[in-house]
């Protein structure tokens, strides 16, 4: 089974499974630290690559929020608050 829960830069990453549909924003985001398994599910690759900002905004840009990221503190920061 993929990896679904990773620590990088302080923050906690985490990818949903069941929510993921593979629309690919995050891919197109951080090439470098996603991609989309037989599945056509996301899982990680090299998280560590991107640039910190980066990650986070390809998180950020999963349509679904198959994605969460929680920073050094806890505190949910990606999907935001509406």
């Amino acid at each position: 089974m993929a990896e679904t829960d990773r620590k990088v830069f302080g923050l906690r990453v985490v990818i949903d499974r069941e929510l993921c549909v593979g629309f690919g924003d995050c891919i197109e985001g951080a090439p470098e630290a996603f991609r989309l398994d037989e599945e056509g599910i996301v899982v990680f690759t090299e998280p560590e690559r991107a640039l910190r900002d980066r990650l986070v905004a390809a998180c950020d840009a999963c349509p679904v929020d198959a994605l969460t990221v929680w920073d050094e503190d806890g505190n949910q920061i990606v999907p935001g608050k509406s």
